[in-house]
């Protein structure tokens, strides 16, 4: 094969593939991305997508068409059916369809971690660089300037469920921290948002809207990447699907930024990963690793809140959540291993139940889970979704701090401070989880059968040290047994952050676009 003239192809136009191939573009790499979904302009995006509150696109007849990846299932638990796992698709990727929230990890993610060149002292000048905090813009740990604005609601414009959330929680001795980003932060904070003017700013907006100037960085939407082609034991290229037709491009270094599931996808169909499985699909083994192995997510439980008509939101474009509340779940448990969350819409609820504008809700997510599931392939074939078993709650140590955390919600939910917000009665909206309550047993069932995800997935294709069996990629996200073949997303995360994970992943694009000079 001849080189094509690509210093570097990227594979998705997500939240890490947007930063790194304009950062990389603005260094002088001629740069190919490359996006299965719809390439657009930051002025084409439906308008329900811009909506601080995500049920207007979701309740829409049209706009997640071509927006969310059809056909994506995934079971949660093993007592769970498959659902819906969405995740975005086209430019933009998942920070398209999200909840908006830009929340940082907590700094002590990155020492648990234990990878050479992802300390909190190499990632905390990324998460400067790609801000711009409009109220902490100017503290030594963030940014000013950068793509992605950092907003907070004011207390006067919270729903009626987010003030209630803060007066309960306070009440039970949770402490005020007004930067939920700030190293060290915990207790009650509004949430970041990364929205400007009350609308949603995308990295499709941030990085590839303005990036579209650079004479050497080339879009391509509507691209399926079905494998990486390799010159011997090295990357040359990608084989792409466009129009129902096969095309190669060639270049110097292929990147994946495919996200947590269809990363270690294209892996697999390119023969890197689990040696039996790729047998069993009838694939050449040409790197035995644990592609796929030991996905993430936050677990979340919630309590619906009947609410009264002054409670309810107001207009379909009212916030549907500002705050949240780290915590930890006991003696022993790593700090902030539960993060409480106010929903002055229940988005689910909405969504799939049809309950209204008056159902809204607490959630609490296990921050710090220790279970880990699966991503495979049922078919060869790039047009077939890869089939996703997360198995969540499947480690012993995680349904008992779950368990707690659940409780602890529900006594704020009986407290004086959200009574006055209740239209109905409580135990009635949540009666099966009322009544497993008192019982350890019971109440593990009831999560098994009811907890969901946050979509929130990470490290199915884990960076560590090489010599470490569920190694993937090595610290400067090499996959290892290949040369010229990296992976840049939030897979590679050792672990599902304390945290929502797009700024996470933003980092990893910014960071790398420099490591790879």
């Amino acid at each position: 094969m001849a080189n094509s003239g690509w210093d570097l192809i990227v594979v998705g136009a997500g939240s890490s593939g947007a930063a790194l191939a304009v950062r990389s573009a603005e260094r002088g790499k001629r740069v190919l991305l490359l996006e299965a979904g719809r390439d657009y302009r930051s002025a084409e995006m439906h308008e329900a997508w811009r909506s601080p509150n995500p049920i207007v696109a979701l309740l829409h007849p049209t706009a997640a068409e071509g927006m969310v990846w059809p056909g994506l299932d995934s079971t949660r638990t093993e007592k769970q059916p498959p659902a819906p796992y969405w995740r975005g698709r086209g430019v933009g990727g998942s920070s398209s369809i999200n909840g908006q929230i830009a929340i940082r990890p907590p700094m002590a993610d990155f020492v648990d971690w234990a990878v050479p060149g992802w300390a909190p002292d190499d990632v905390l000048p990324y998460f400067a660089k790609l801000e711009d905090d409009e109220a902490f813009g100017d503290e030594p740990y963030h940014g000013r300037g950068g793509p992605t604005p950092i907003f907070r609601t004011p207390q006067e414009k919270w729903g009626a469920v987010d003030a209630a959330l803060h007066r309960a929680a306070t009440a039970a001795g949770h402490s005020w921290a007004p930067d939920a980003n700030a190293p060290g932060a915990t207790g009650v904070s509004p949430y970041p948002i990364n929205s400007r003017d009350g609308r949603r700013v995308s990295v499709n907006d941030a990085y590839l809207e303005p990036g579209r100037t650079l004479p050497n960085l080339t879009i391509r939407g509507d691209a399926l990447v079905d494998r990486v082609l390799f010159e011997g034991s090295r990357a040359a290229g990608v084989r792409v699907i466009r129009g129902g037709t096969a095309t190669t491009e060639l270049a110097d270094t292929v990147v994946l930024s495919a996200g947590t599931i269809h990363s270690p996808a294209i892996l697999l169909r390119s023969g890197v990963g689990p040696a039996g499985h790729l047998r069993s699909l009838g694939l050449d083994v040409r790197a035995d690793l644990p592609v796929g192995r030991g996905m993430q997510d936050h677990p979340i439980a919630m309590v619906q809140l009947p609410l009264t008509e002054a409670a309810a939101i107001k207009t379909p474009d009212d916030r549907h959540t500002n705050v949240c509340v780290r915590l930890t779940s006991g003696p022993g448990a790593p700090d902030g291993d539960l993060m409480f969350v106010s929903m002055n819409q229940s988005v689910l609820a909405m969504a799939f139940a049809n309950t209204g504008a008056g159902a809204g809700s607490y959630g609490v997510w296990l921050n710090q889970s220790h279970s880990r599931g699966e991503v495979g392939l049922t078919s060869a074939d790039p047009g077939v979704q890869p089939q996703v078993h997360q198995r969540m709650l499947a480690d012993e140590r995680d349904l008992p701090r779950l368990r707690a955390g659940v409780r602890a919600l529900v006594e704020l939910a009986r407290g004086e401070e959200t009574a006055r917000i209740l239209g109905g009665s409580l135990e009635r909206a949540n009666e099966p989880l009322f009544a497993a309550l008192d019982h350890d047993s019971e109440l593990d069932d009831h999560l098994l059968a009811t907890v969901g995800d946050s979509q929130h997935g990470t490290s199915t294709c884990r960076m560590g040290d090489p010599a470490h069996a569920g190694t993937v990629v090595d610290p400067a996200c090499r996959v290892l047994g290949v040369d010229g073949l990296r992976v840049v997303d939030a897979s590679i995360f050792p672990a599902v952050p304390r945290a929502n994970t797009n700024l996470a992943a933003i980092m990893a694009g910014e960071l790398m676009a420099d490591r790879l000079g």
